[in-house]
């Protein structure tokens, strides 16, 4: 077996030494249930694992109902949707954060390890894109926040440099009259990689879209935020023919692939028909109602 060292630092200044140190080399660690199965897979081999688990920091999950919501990068799933209020504020999150895997990996997984993962097929990702989040970075360089949408750059690929290390997630306090939902098509009931997933959010005005944010996981080399759905419904009435619209738009945005899971046909109607689906759970949200969670 390999010889790899471990460290456990207690401070983001630490951890960024360590890493900046290390190189290439090295990887962090919070959960370790990306990292870990990926350095058995042969995906990532380092010499240094710097678990950041202790940093206080990365541990932070506060919510307030004008600044919003920062979650640590270490912060595990199942503390976000067991606490009522982060749950009423924020469904969409617990949407996505309820489904990673089961119930012992949302013991250890993270929304920061998931977004640092930067795999197409994250469930979280187009929900922190929906929901307007950025990335608070910390490296040796200083401090930096990058909006979700700009943060991965291809597949297991990101903007973290050399010795940066992602600290929170920050999601702007909900507007009124607005809301969000994320849902995903897998070929079994649960523990399975998306085919494809969509995150949305909406603010609405006397009846018309005030803003649309939609973003669609596993149909391009990143989680792809579609940009083209705002232009066309801002200001526009809600109803059934501009939520056909959408879905149209985010077919036609989409780039997926053909694999064992879906065809780029299959894709990209799912994508139509999921987008509609979410959207009008989105109005619902926005409008006080409640949606099926799964």
């Amino acid at each position: 077996m390999k010889w790899i060292d471990y460290n456990s630092p207690h401070t983001v200044a630490e951890a960024v030494e360590l890493l900046t140190e290390r190189g290439d080399r090295a990887r962090p660690m919070a959960g370790g249930t990306d990292l870990i199965v990926q350095m058995r897979g042969g995906a990532h081999d380092p010499d240094y694992v710097v678990d950041i688990k202790k940093v206080p920091e990365l541990n932070e999950l506060t919510y307030d109902a004008d600044s919003g919501l920062t979650l640590g990068a270490a912060v595990p799933c199942y503390l976000i949707y067991g606490d009522k209020a982060i749950a009423e504020a924020y469904p969409a999150i617990v949407d996505s954060a309820s489904i990673i895997g089961g119930t012992l990996i949302q013991g250890r997984a993270s929304l920061g390890g998931n977004l640092c993962n930067s795999v197409p097929s994250a469930d979280t990702i187009p929900t922190m894109i929906a929901l307007g989040a950025t990335a608070n970075i910390t490296g040796p360089n200083g401090d930096r926040s990058v909006a979700i949408e700009d943060f991965c750059t291809g597949v297991r690929q990101n903007v973290l440099g050399l010795g940066e290390l992602l600290v929170s997630i920050h999601f702007p306090a909900p507007a009124a009259n607005s809301g969000a939902r994320y849902q995903r098509f897998i070929p079994r009931n649960e523990m399975d990689i998306a085919v494809v997933g969509v995150g949305a959010s909406v603010t609405l005005d006397n009846g018309t879209f005030e803003s649309v944010r939609v973003s669609l996981a596993s149909v391009a080399p990143t989680p792809l935020f579609v940009t083209e759905i705002n232009d066309a419904l801002a200001g526009q009435e809600v109803n059934d023919e501009n939520i056909a619209k959408a879905g149209e738009l985010a077919k036609a945005a989409a780039k997926p692939i053909t694999d064992m899971r879906g065809t780029i046909e299959y894709r990209k109607h799912l994508c139509d028909v999921i987008t509609q689906r979410v959207l009008n759970d989105a109005i619902s949200r926005a409008r006080g109602g409640t949606v099926n969670a799964h």
